[in-house]
């Protein structure tokens, strides 16, 4: 048996083809635009989704029997606003998971409504990215495309519903929306109340693994697969990642160091933060997590390398860092550069260079990029930490974790061992899971990953007298946001 995973990224999408026994066996990319009308706005066209699963799943499958394919699973960002009419087509463009257009409805949410009324309502607060702000920017400023919403999707859904015909949405992702109760794991009616929704414009909720529907016959024949493979819920991108990388039941951790970052830590039942700086979502195996995310991880040394350096090779930037220089940086980046969500859910926050002189180098600006994305995983964390969340050990997968440099940082500041798992691909290879466990290969989500996760046998361990150094660079670092917060209230 085959099995194919999605994943609908914020540049990409990419395809990935797995047997039954977890080998990896062909992963393929199409990659897209992100609009950015206005600043701070952020936008995609759906059908860029679809025309990128229709071009990767048939060059996915050349060279294999696609007949053997039985299931496949999506997942993708999180947060995404689409809206679609009564004849299931889009409204407007979707509004993407680091849009921060909406920190009025946000501090409306927030301020009015309340906190706590909130965060009895779903187990969060609201943030600039989620959904349900966005939906209130939508009914105050595009009204009339408010009134014509027949249905709210998510990206990886609307996927799913062009694959199947089904409108779907699984308990992680809609998670991220602030319209689900998480607790009970439902759609919560007050906050529907608040935003002006009926509960027919939600899309019907599954389980992760849970079969939605068949792929289409007209859509098999287009992608080149057999009539009949099923389609399964799917997760959110990060949810979907700790399947990959087996952090599936409680007291397990992943660190994602994809576009954003990411710190997914998973409880024995549900928790929330008290100072509602995590967020409280459902896992993809049934249980729940609390979460830290940074809007800009390893997009900020993207931003870094091709907007201001203009160089391509990645590794011989970063080969430039001296290893004795670890620890002993004293230039500081924050890596704010789409405002911030954990833990200061702060819209208007900035990146910025501190503590540079005459003789700072370019390898020092490099170090405090890859180190600025180190100490902002390292504030969630301490979130967590604070709560009693004990982490000893994590994954790490994304991009950015690629980088040997950027791993021991990591694995330095944060204090704690990597473990990397076989595939960088872990959300699309989580994704390929789910479809296994819908397909009945497993009889659960942990049962599965048990049986077909992989990680290397080496870990990345934290240097005790790096790590010393680390803490006392942190502290500076930690104290640069409230320095500069009245400042970036005075910038648009």
């Amino acid at each position: 048996m085959l099995f194919i995973g999605l994943d609908i990224g914020t540049s990409a999408t990419k395809c990935l083809l797995m047997n039954e026994a977890g080998a990896v066996l062909n992963i393929e990319r199409a990659s897209y635009p992100t609009s950015f009308p206005e600043p701070g706005w952020s936008e995609q066209d759906p059908e860029l989704w679809w025309n990128a699963v229709c071009d990767c799943i048939p060059r996915l499958l050349e060279g294999f029997d696609a007949s053997q394919v039985v299931a496949l699973g999506s997942c993708g960002q999180m947060h995404g606003l689409v809206v679609l009419d009564e004849k299931g087509e889009v409204i407007r463009p979707a509004i993407l998971w680091n849009d921060s257009r909406t920190r009025y409805q946000v501090d409306y949410l927030n301020r009015e409504v309340g906190v706590k009324t909130v965060a009895s309502y779903t187990g969060n607060v609201a943030y600039t990215g989620f959904t349900a702000p966005k939906l209130l920017w939508l009914r105050e400023e595009e009204p009339v495309n408010f009134s014509r919403i027949a249905k709210v999707m998510l990206p990886k859904d609307y996927v799913n519903l062009r694959l199947t015909g089904v409108a779907s949405t699984d308990c992680t992702d809609a998670s991220g929306t602030l319209l689900l109760d998480v607790r009970n794991r439902s759609w919560s009616r007050p906050m529907m109340s608040v935003c002006g929704l009926r509960e027919c414009q939600l899309p019907q909720l599954f389980e992760s693994w849970e079969t939605v529907g068949e792929v289409l016959p007209e859509i098999a024949r287009q992608l080149g697969l057999p009539e009949g493979v099923r389609v399964c819920a799917g997760a959110g991108d990060n949810a979907s990642a700790a399947v990959g990388t087996g952090a599936v039941g409680p007291g397990r951790c992943n660190i994602v160091m994809g576009t954003a970052g990411t710190i997914f830590m998973t409880t024995e039942g549900f928790l929330t933060d008290g100072r509602n700086r995590l967020h409280s979502f459902c896992s993809a195996d049934g249980g729940f997590n609390l979460m830290g995310c940074i809007l800009t991880g390893a997009g900020c040394n993207a931003w870094w390398m091709d907007e201001i350096l203009q160089a391509s090779d990645y590794e011989a930037e970063q080969a430039l860092v001296q290893g004795g220089r670890l620890g002993q940086n004293d230039v500081y980046f924050l890596p704010y550069l789409m405002g911030e969500r954990t833990p200061h859910n702060d819209p208007r926050a900035r990146a910025a260079f501190v503590g540079m002189r005459m003789d700072t180098s370019r390898a020092d600006m490099t170090q405090a990029v890859l180190e600025g994305v180190a100490y902002a995983l390292c504030d969630c964390l301490g979130a967590a930490r604070e709560e009693e969340v004990e982490v000893l050990a994590s994954t790490i997968c994304g991009g950015g974790a690629k980088s040997p440099l950027w791993r021991a940082i990591v694995a330095d500041v944060l204090g704690i061992p990597l473990q990397i798992p076989q595939t960088e691909q872990a959300p699309a290879f989580g994704a390929a899971m789910l479809a296994a466990v819908s397909a009945g290969l497993y009889p659960d989500v942990g049962e599965c990953a048990h049986a077909l996760v992989k990680v290397s046998p080496r870990m990345v361990m934290p240097n005790l007298k790096i790590r010393s150094l680390y803490q006392g660079h942190y502290d500076v670092w930690h104290s640069l946001y409230p320095a500069l917060q009245s400042v970036y209230q005075q910038i648009l």
